[in-house]
This record gives structure tokens, sequence and C-alpha cells, in this order.
């Protein structure tokens, strides 16, 4: 037997990496179907949006009241959802993430799109990427009668948790850099919310802790060997040298939120002080949880951190 098959290099707890690129998954692939949750009175169901790779999303839908626009028809904001999950594991029928949205969704009164992209490294990156950026534009060209319905393109919030915080950063410069896809609506993305965003680089920064960053080193060799600089890659260091400029980040306002006991938080903080001087027009505040580790309110029911009342 090679040697490298059975060499962990990774072992996260849900997960392990081994040298030769495969995984074992020990947890967090737990699914709930969707449908009615009767807790919040919000619907939701699964859509294919590319039959070859197989990518869905999750659409939630909050219970539809009075009409308010000129059509007759109830207008939300539009919320586009990245799971986290190390880009290993999780989906977004993830018990955590599906009850984490269906009471985002009933506080803030918007539509929700959670994107199921493919996970590593059985699809290397780029591929969570790419499927992002098409369930992006998938979703906001109204492609589904409750986005052409109910959605309101004038009103879009891109929302990620850990490494969909960092896809919510990377679609949010895409947008600013490419323009969204010709077959989109006018679309305005009014704001980006990065909760607990992971970010790194080839050199430790202050505070970081080094086994965590030689375990995030180790497993974005694996699941991104063609990545352009290592972790120096722009799409996991924002600020690497060849970066694309913060200024090009297409939303309003962004929100960055850390936990002061993450080891991700020296990156999170440097991510916001860096966009504060970055001359970007828009608006960027940071909201910090003191006492609590990384995604701690996607763990505990009812505490969905500054989620819902900042998109409100």
């Amino acid at each position: 037997m090679d040697s490298s098959s059975s060499e962990i290099l990774v072992d996260a707890g849900s997960f392990r990496l081994y040298k030769d690129g495969h995984a074992d998954r020990t947890g967090d692939m737990e699914t709930v179907p969707a449908g009615f949750d009767a807790d919040t009175g919000v619907t939701s169901k699964d859509v294919v949006i590319d039959a070859v790779t197989g990518v869905f999303v999750r659409l939630y839908l909050p219970p539809i009241q009075a009409a308010t626009d000129d059509d007759g028809k109830t207008k939300l904001p539009i919320l586009v959802f990245f799971h986290g999950g190390y880009f290993v594991v999780r989906s977004a029928s993830c018990p955590k993430h599906h009850r984490h949205i269906n009471d985002i969704v009933a506080r803030a009164r918007l539509i929700a799109v959670s994107v199921d992209y493919r996970l590593a490294p059985e699809h290397l990156l780029p591929a969570a990427y790419d499927d992002s950026w098409a369930a992006l534009n998938w979703a906001l060209s109204g492609a589904d009668p409750w986005l052409s319905e109910h959605g309101d393109t004038d009103r879009v919030f891109l929302v990620g948790i850990s490494a969909g915080g960092n896809i919510a950063h990377n679609m949010t410069i895409a947008v600013g850099v490419r323009g969204l896809d010709a077959a989109v609506l006018p679309a305005r993305i009014e704001g980006t919310l990065l909760l607990h965003p992971s970010f790194c680089g080839e050199t430790r920064v202050e505070g970081e802790p080094e086994e965590f960053w030689d375990s995030v080193k180790k497993r974005w060799s694996i699941i991104f060997p063609d990545a352009k600089g290592g972790l120096d890659d722009p799409r996991m260091n924002p600020m690497a040298a060849g970066a694309p400029s913060l200024t090009k980040l297409a939303c309003e306002r962004m929100l960055v939120c850390a936990a002061s006991e993450d080891p991700r938080r020296p990156r999170e903080r440097a991510y916001y002080d860096a966009a504060k001087r970055s001359g970007w027009g828009g608006e960027v505040d940071w909201f910090e949880s003191e006492g609590e580790g990384h995604a701690f309110f996607a763990r505990k029911y009812g505490s969905s951190g500054p989620s819902s009342s900042w998109i409100e």
C-alpha cells in the first residue's frame, strides 16, 4: 500500500485529509429535507441549477403578506448564502445552516438562496468558487418563480460563514471586477455580511497561532493545488500582492464579524482595516463577539448573531 494513502496531513475532527489527496468525512455531513418549517412559517425547496454538475440551491420564502409593488406582488430582499465547512464538509442541506437561515428569513422577511457548491477534494478549488458564481448569477436572473415574482434585485445581500465568508468576499470582488452575466436582471448588492470569514497567507500575522496556520496551509495545498502563490492566492489572501483592490468591492456596505477566541480573528481584523483604508466608497463595520469561538451562532439555536438585525 502506498504510504501516502494512509498519511494524514489534516485532522479537523469532522474530516481527515490524506497526503494522496483523498478525504474521510466523519461528521458535518448530516442533511435535512427542504419543506415547511412550522416554527418560523418559512417554506423551502431545492432547485438544481446545473444538471451536469448537480449543483443546486435551496430557496427559502417567508409567509407572503400584503402586496407592495405596482404588479400586486410582494417584493422582498434577496439573500444569497454560502455555507461553511473548510470547503470540505457541510452543504445547503446542513441542519445547522438550514435552521439558521429559516430564522433569518422569518426575522428579516427576505428570500434566501443557499448555495450547495461542490466540495473538495473530490472537486478541487476553484470548483466551489465557480459554482457559487453560477448560483449568484442564476439567483439574480429571476430563473425561479419565487425569485421573479417576489425577489427585489435592487436589494441583494451576500452572506457567508467561515469558508462561505471567504466565498462571499470573492463573489463581491468578482462582481466589481467583471460584472454580472448578461442574463442577470439589473441588480444592486446592498450589503455583504462576512461571518467569521476564512482568510490566510503564506506569512503568519501577529496573533495567528502557528498550529492553526500550518493546518490551513496543508489543507489549502490539497484542496487547491493550482492556487497561485499558495496561501497568497488572492482568493485566500485578499491583501496579497496582485490581489484585486478592495475598492472593487461591489457592495454598498459590509459587516465583518469575528469572535475573540477564533484563531481567524487576526486576519479578519486585518481585512477590515484594509477595507477601511482602501478608499472604497462603501461603509464597512466591525462586530466582535467576546468570549466566543468560531461560528458559535450556527451551533447555538436562537443565537443568530447580528445577521437579521443588520440586514433589516
